[in-house]
C-alpha cells in the first residue's frame, strides 16, 4: 500500500497515509522524494520547494498561500500557509455528468410511509412544536406523560449505577438501555418527538420567520405524520405565521392541532385539550403502515462533522458516489454547510443547470461571507482546533474535501435556509457548518435520511431523521464503536473499492429507511435539534 496520496494530478502537495519519518523515501512517478522531517498521518507533504506568496493546490484548486518558505518534503502547517481561495463568477459553461451505472438498483426498494403529497417517510413520528421557548416546560410535562403511558419511555441504565454509588451495592447488572417495542400502544408509530428550542421571541421578526419556516418544514417532512403546536400567544412567532407557511411554501394536509395558552383559563385545561386532540391524531398516524417504495423516493442529506485529514479521501467521496447514484435513479440529495464550500464555488457554479440557479448561489455565498466579515470573522476561521490537528489547516482544504459529499451531479437547485427542497437531483442548502444547526436544517428542508461522515467522532443525530454515521478511518469504529454505523476507512485500511463500499452503504440505507436497522444515533436517543438564528455561525 502507498504511504501517500496525490488527489489531483495538478496538486503540489500530497497526503500522508501513515506517519512518515525523517529519511523516509516516497516514490512518485519514478522519482524519489526524501522526507526531511516527521509528518503525521493525514497531514500534507510539500511536493516542491515553495517561496513566500506561492499557491498551494489540492483537489485541483487553490487552497492556501505560502507565508514562509517551505522546503521540498516537509509538512504544510498553519505556520507556513494561510487560507486563500480562487475568485468565482458565472460564465457560460457546458457541464457533462458521467452518470454512474445504476441498472442493478432500479428494482431495489425500501419500506416507507407514503404521504399524500407524494413524499415517502423513512420513519413515522408525531411531533410537538413550541412556537416560543415559554412552552418548553409544557412540552416536558407532556413528554413525560406520553412516553410513560404509551410504552415509549426507555429505561435509564445510569440510574442503576447511581443507586450503586448511593447504597454501596449493585442490585442489578449494568446494561445499556433497551427498547421494548412490545410495550408500545401504537405499533406503527416510531415515536413522539418534542422539538424544544430557545426562540420565538426576543429576537428580530426575521428570526421569528426563519424559525417558523423551519418548524413548518419539520411538519412537512415525510418522516412526520402530524403535529401538535403549542403557543403562548403574544410572541413574535405567531400561530398565524406557521398556518400561512403550511398553506403556501410548505403546503401539507397533515393533521396539525394548535393550542394557545393565553386563550385558556388555566394551563391544565390547555394541556388536557392538547392530550385529547393529539391522541386522536396518534390513532390516525398508527393506521399508516410501511409500503414498498423505489429508491427515487429517498431524499438524502449530506453532512460532515468532526472532520479529519481522510474525510475528503474516503467517506465524503463515498457519500458523493451514493448521492450520484440516488440522483441518477430520480432521487434527491441535499448538500449543506455553505462555509465549507469556500474555495470550490466555481466548480459548483459550473455545475448549476441554469444561470438563475448559479446567480442565486453566488448571491447567498457573497452575503454570508460579508456577514461574517462584518463581525470580524470570516470563512477562513472555520476549521476547528480538531480539524487543524488532523491536517485540515485552511478552510479551502476543508471545503475541497467537504464538497466531495455532493458527488459530480449537476446542481438542480440552490435553496436558502427557510426554503424546502422540491427538485429531483442535487440541491445546495444554505446552512452554517455547525453540525447540529446544519442537520437540523437538512431535516427541516427535505431530507428523509442523513449521511454523516466523521473522522474524529461526534454523536450527532437528528430528532426525526435517521442519521447514518460514516467513519473516515478504520480506527474510529473501534475507538468509538457506539456512534459509528459504517467504516469508509476500509478504502485505505483494507483497500476495498469505492464502488463496493457504495453498494454496501446503499444496502445499509435501505435497511435503515425500511425500519429494519436502527442507527447508533437512534439507539443512543441522540435527538439533536438546534434552529439557526440567522446570524454568523460558521
Amino acid at each position: 500500500m502507498k504511504n501517500y496520496l496525490i488527489i489531483s494530478p495538478s496538486d503540489n502537495v500530497a497526503v500522508a497515509l501513515e506517519d512518515l519519518q525523517k529519511g523516509d523515501v516516497l516514490n512518485i512517478d519514478g522519482n524519489e522524494l526524501i522526507i526531511t522531517e516527521r509528518i503525521p498521518i493525514k497531514h500534507k507533504i510539500s511536493l516542491e520547494s515553495f517561496k513566500e506568496g506561492d499557491m498551494i493546490t489540492m483537489y485541483g484548486v487553490p487552497v492556501g498561500r505560502v507565508i514562509k518558505p517551505i522546503a521540498l518534503g516537509t509538512q504544510i502547517t498553519v505556520d507556513n500557509v494561510k487560507h486563500e481561495s480562487a475568485p468565482y463568477g458565472y460564465k457560460e459553461h457546458a457541464y457533462t455528468f458521467n452518470k454512474p451505472n445504476v441498472t442493478h438498483l432500479k428494482n431495489k426498494t425500501f419500506l416507507g410511509y407514503h404521504r399524500k403529497d407524494g413524499q415517502v417517510g423513512t420513519a413515522n413520528y408525531w411531533i410537538f412544536i413550541p412556537m416560543v421557548f415559554c412552552q418548553n416546560r409544557n412540552l416536558k410535562v407532556l413528554k413525560e406523560a406520553f412516553e410513560a403511558e404509551l410504552g415509549l419511555k426507555k429505561e435509564n441504565p445510569y440510574r442503576l449505577k447511581i443507586r450503586e454509588m448511593v447504597h454501596g451495592v449493585s442490585e442489578e447488572t449494568y446494561t445499556e438501555a433497551s427498547e421494548n417495542l412490545t410495550d408500545r400502544v401504537f405499533q406503527n408509530l416510531d415515536g413522539i418527538k418534542f422539538l424544544t428550542h430557545e426562540g420565538g421571541c426576543g429576537g428580530t421578526r426575521d428570526d421569528a420567520q426563519a424559525l417558523v419556516n423551519l418548524l413548518a418544514g419539520y411538519i412537512k417532512n415525510p418522516n412526520v405524520a402530524g403535529a401538535t403546536v403549542m403557543s403562548l400567544g403574544c410572541q413574535h412567532a405567531q400561530v398565524s405565521m406557521i398556518q400561512e407557511a403550511l398553506n403556501k411554501s410548505f403546503k401539507t394536509d397533515k393533521p396539525v392541532y394548535y393550542f394557545e395558552q393565553q386563550q385558556y383559563p388555566t394551563e391544565n385545561e390547555m394541556l388536557i385539550s392538547a392530550i385529547e386532540a393529539t391522541y386522536k391524531g396518534l390513532e390516525e398516524a398508527n393506521s399508516i403502515t410501511r409500503q414498498l417504495a423505489p429508491l427515487s423516493k429517498l431524499s438524502i442529506g449530506l453532512e460532515c462533522g468532526g472532520s479529519d485529514g481522510f474525510s475528503g479521501i474516503t467517506a465524503n467521496p463515498l457519500m458523493g458516489l451514493v448521492s450520484d447514484k440516488i440522483n441518477t435513479l430520480g432521487g434527491k440529495s441535499i448538500l449543506s454547510e455553505f462555509p465549507e464550500l469556500c474555495g470550490v464555488e466555481q466548480d459548483l457554479i459550473d455545475r448549476c443547470e441554469t444561470e438563475e440557479i448559479a446567480e442565486k448561489f453566488i448571491h447567498i455565498m457573497d452575503s454570508y461571507s460579508k456577514r461574517a466579515e462584518d463581525v470580524g470573522s470570516g470563512f477562513d476561521m472555520n476549521p476547528s482546533p480538531g480539524n487543524i490537528k488532523d491536517g485540515l489547516i485552511t478552510d479551502a482544504i476543508k471545503s475541497a474535501g467537504a464538497a466531495t459529499k455532493g458527488g459530480r451531479s449537476p446542481v438542480a437547485d440552490v435553496i436558502d435556509y427557510g426554503e424546502y427542497a422540491n427538485k429531483q437531483g442535487l440541491n445546495l442548502l444554505c446552512t452554517p457548518g455547525n453540525d447540529v444547526e446544519s442537520t437540523t436544517g437538512l431535516a427541516g428542508f427535505g431530507s428523509n435520511i442523513i449521511l454523516f461522515s466523521t473522522g474524529l467522532g461526534t454523536p450527532t443525530g437528528n430528532i426525526v431523521c435517521p442519521t447514518i454515521k460514516i467513519s473516515t478511518n478504520s480506527i474510529l469504529p473501534t475507538k468509538m464503536k457506539d456512534i459509528i454505523d459504517f467504516d469508509a476507512g476500509r478504502l485505505i485500511s483494507e483497500q476495498v473499492s469505492q464502488e463496493d463500499l457504495s453498494e454496501e452503504l446503499i444496502d445499509l440505507i435501505i435497511d435503515v429507511a425500511s425500519g429494519k436497522h436502527k442507527t447508533c444515533a437512534e439507539k443512543l436517543g441522540q435527538d439533536d435539534f438546534i434552529p439557526w438564528k440567522r446570524g454568523v455561525s460558521l
